[in-house]
């Protein structure tokens, strides 16, 4: 009976992956590349559309564990680079960001956080236009979420 529940659970995986990764007919393509964070609930870590990719809201989740990192600084690069990690999956660079938009818990405290890390990664202006939100919860009593809109061009325009 277990044996039975886990094949279709793996079956499941697979041909959830297999759907993820097929467009719709205007072309809208969901992404799910490897080494991402695994989504939890009804939605997806970003799509395609035309030369565009939009990534969901990252959180600073250990791709490898699934768990939150500890320590607010790690916590804010972890959501950065969980973003990078699916920008580059389709040929797009942090530098290649048209928007980005930041909720964090405690404006005061964690902003000065998020701009010491966007500039470390970024490496130097022009920064992509920014919003940053305080909101008063996140998922998990998280400190930060972060999502982006990214151009990417496909190949053999």
């Amino acid at each position: 009976m277990v044996m039975r529940a886990l094949i279709a659970m793996g079956l499941l995986l697979v041909v959830s992956s297999a759907i993820a990764q097929q467009a719709t007919p205007q072309g809208v393509k969901t992404l799910s590349p490897a080494g991402a964070i695994k989504p939890t609930g009804t939605w997806n870590l970003a799509t395609r559309a035309g030369d565009f990719l939009f990534v969901a809201g990252m959180r600073g989740i250990d791709p490898q564990t699934n768990t939150l990192v500890e320590g607010d600084e790690a916590r804010v690069r972890q959501a950065f680079l969980n973003m990078r990690l699916i920008a580059q999956s389709e040929g797009a660079t942090l530098n290649d960001t048209v928007r980005l938009v930041v909720f964090v818990t405690d404006m005061f405290r964690f902003r000065p956080v998020v701009n010491k890390v966007q500039a470390e990664l970024w490496g130097r202006a022009p920064y992509p236009p920014r919003t940053i939100v305080e909101v008063q919860r996140l998922n998990q009593d998280d400190i930060v979420e972060i999502e982006g809109t990214f151009y990417a061009p496909r190949a053999g325009k």
